[in-house]
């Protein structure tokens, strides 16, 4: 977090969080509260009530960066709604952070819980580096046993629509064919028919996702206690949209740090052995979920690809390893 400063108490947003966010924390800001930036697709801030400590997080839809009005108010909405929606799935020691508050007024900003934890990217990487895979194997379990409660207290009548995951995978290749080569683009759609004509992908039941199931957005706390947060893009369709996303991602942690991809296969077994100890029949579920898996680990490797922060080479490797998954069919 980079430190900004004060909230100047002339500024409407300092009322806003004095006398209507703030109190739902425990806390006055009678004493001011400090401001801290994080990074983010939106513009986040950190608020923290100077007397207590006590934080909240404030999410701009609208900004100079994204300076649509009406899109922006949509965004919000869906967040909003999603947040109540994905919150009303879980129970125990499961949490997804609370919204406090949303002011359209205020370039359209969504108010939430500040969460405690540990970041699952964080153990990761404290995992490799010390050689602890003891580490990361119970907090994989922990996590497979947040997204099957999720995925089986939301489970609904109604068939997965494979098509929507197609036309995610075509926005990923949109983003890619700037810099790979037409045969690569190419060779990707054949790969993408073969798995829309497998029916797999078809036979399962909608269930609600986190749908940004990444590292960074889940914390850990003591025993099981999982949080997560970031729901703009939670919605309802293949529950193996989160599972094959983190299996990517393991890939990509192992890839990127230890050079050997093949560190990560231990890992995402153990996640994919844990996830299905919560069906009646552990052993079928875990069969299929192996079958559906490797298209969601290579739509998510060639999203990773995207980001222009890592070296060509790299993302090239990340392009090769995303057909390699998906030939695996």
């Amino acid at each position: 977090m980079q430190y900004l400063g004060h909230l100047q108490h002339k500024d409407p947003l300092f009322e806003y969080l004095k006398w209507d966010i703030f109190p739902q924390v425990g806390c006055s800001a009678k004493n001011g509260v400090r401001v801290f930036k994080t990074s983010g697709s939106n513009d986040v801030y950190i608020y923290e009530d100077r007397e207590t400590n006590r934080k909240v997080v404030g999410k701009f839809f609208y900004s100079p960066r994204h300076d649509n009005w009406d899109h922006a108010g949509r965004l919000l909405d869906r967040e909003y709604r999603n947040i109540e929606l994905f919150r009303s799935f879980l129970s125990g020691c499961h949490y997804a952070a609370k919204a406090l508050g949303r002011n359209d007024s205020l370039n359209r900003l969504l108010v939430v819980e500040y969460c405690y934890g540990e970041p699952l990217d964080t153990i990761i990487m404290r995992s490799i580096n010390n050689h602890d895979d003891g580490l990361l194997f119970d907090k994989l379990r922990t996590l497979a046993y947040f997204l099957a409660e999720v995925h089986n207290r939301s489970a609904s009548y109604e068939r997965v629509d494979f098509n929507q995951s197609c036309h995610y995978f075509d926005c990923i290749i949109g983003n890619l064919r700037h810099w790979i080569s037409e045969w690569d683009v190419k060779y990707l759609y054949d790969l993408l028919s073969h798995w829309q004509n497998f029916p797999q992908m078809w036979s399962d039941c909608n269930v609600l996702v986190h749908g940004d199931a990444t590292p960074s957005n889940f914390f850990f706390g003591d025993g099981n206690h999982v949080i997560t947060f970031d729901l703009e893009r939670v919605k309802w369709t293949d529950r193996v949209f989160d599972v094959g996303r983190l299996c990517g991602e393991l890939q990509h942690f192992f890839m990127r740090t230890t050079g050997n991809k093949f560190l990560a296969e231990p890992f995402i077994g153990h996640f994919l052995w844990e996830y299905s100890c919560h069906f009646p029949d552990r052993e079928r579920t875990f069969e299929i979920l192996v079958q559906r898996v490797p298209f969601y680990m290579g739509t998510t490797l060639l999203r990773i690809a995207r980001n222009d922060y890592l070296d060509m080479q790299y993302r090239w490797q990340l392009v090769r390893e995303g057909m390699n998954c998906l030939r695996r069919k």
